[in-house]
């Protein structure tokens, strides 16, 4: 009688450590009979479907179950009566509320003490996060994909554009090397935002530091954040503006000077309500690039001023087409002896992200030195 009583004792421990385990359990996991009756739920289930023990222990597990899924529970109680378990598979399931989860399901049978199929133990695990990381990086995968497309495409239009222009080979390769540097600036400056833009004093800082004379360089304009297409555009006119004012213009001398510019032109007015995508459509990006600078005396006059490469023609091709036309805008490109000035007009819409559009209206006019 006494083995008896300890064999009682022992069996009522192990049962209540059993259910102490099941009830601490960050998965959800429920029993039912084999007609889908729920007998028990734990507290992993209550904070993952919604429901209670009380509202759910009696109810019918297709509660949980999308119409669209319901032959899933067909399947699984017909494999559970055979004394199959229900190797883990992905599914979705409804919540109290009605929002559908993402669910990883092991179910496996539950005997009685004769070893009958009297029901299933299921265990479902939450893997709303991991389906959610996975969308995104598929979509992070096909944005990568179309970007390196349109990198490759804008590498080739470089090289195809560069050759028919120059006749010496190192010419070349210099030139092209330095063009897909310059590419390679602003999508590190992307990158490093993991793509959500880019600040137009950042993308003007890093393609002239390679050409020195910070201090000949004045930027003025409220802060913006470009898109990404706006910074690629943006990007190659800049290195050809800098590669010229260093060769034949302000930056290649001590007493020169480089102001660049931007502005949000007027547009109609809106409310405060109507901000956002909708008014930047209606107003203006404005740049400016002027550059004043002594013309060199003697045979290197006919050079002056010219953007890189505009006796072969690609500095005048990305100012003049390339950029304007990215950004859906125009462009001005006027050069003398000592003077050379670019001016790009473009919708705002098409230059800064989305929802940066109603704190570039509002922003003050910055003046600083690079």
């Amino acid at each position: 009688m006494a083995d008896e009583g300890n064999d009682t004792r022992q069996d009522a421990t192990v049962d209540a450590r059993l259910a102490a385990i099941v009830d601490s359990s960050f998965d959800a996991i429920i029993s039912k009979d084999l007609n889908s009756i729920i007998k028990s739920w734990n507290q992993a289930a209550e904070r993952m479907f919604g429901y209670s023990a009380e509202e759910a222990i009696g109810q019918s597990i297709l509660m949980l179950i999308p119409d669209h899924l319901k032959g899933e529970e067909v399947e699984i109680i017909s494999r559970v009566r055979s004394g199959d378990r229900v190797a883990s598979y992905e599914t979705t399931r409804r919540r109290k509320d009605g929002v559908l989860i993402a669910v990883s399901l092991t179910v496996s049978p539950i005997k009685n003490a004769d070893g009958d199929i009297v029901g299933a133990s299921k265990i479902a695990r939450d893997i709303s996060a991991i389906k959610e990381s996975e969308r995104r990086i598929r979509l992070l995968m096909r944005e990568v994909n179309h970007r390196v497309k349109n990198q490759f495409a804008v590498i080739l239009s470089m090289v195809r554009e560069t050759s028919k222009r120059s006749s010496d080979p190192r010419e070349f390769e210099e030139l092209i090397r330095a063009r897909i540097m310059a590419l390679s600036r602003s999508h590190d400056l992307l990158v490093t935002s993991e793509w959500a833009g880019a600040s137009l004093f950042d993308l003007i800082q890093e393609h002239l530091k390679p050409f020195g004379r910070e201090g000949q360089i004045l930027l003025s304009g409220p802060v913006l954040t470009l898109q990404s297409n706006a910074v690629q555009a943006l990007g190659m006119a800049f290195h050809e503006l800098g590669t010229n004012s260093s060769k034949y213009g302000a930056l290649g001398s001590e007493g020169g000077r480089v102001e660049i510019t931007w502005t949000i032109g007027a547009g109609t007015q809106v409310s405060s309500s109507a901000r956002g995508a909708a008014a930047s459509a209606e107003r203006e990006f404005q740049l400016l690039w002027k550059e004043i600078s002594t013309p060199p005396q003697g045979d290197r006059g006919d050079e002056i001023s010219r953007p890189d490469d505009t006796r072969k023609g690609f500095g005048t091709v990305v100012l003049q087409r390339v950029a304007p036309q990215s950004l859906g805008g125009s462009a001005e490109l006027e050069r003398s002896p000592g003077y050379l000035s670019w001016r790009l007009s473009a919708p705002l819409a098409a230059i800064i992200v989305p929802q940066a559009s109603a704190e570039a209206e509002d922003a003050a006019a910055l003046g600083f030195g690079i």
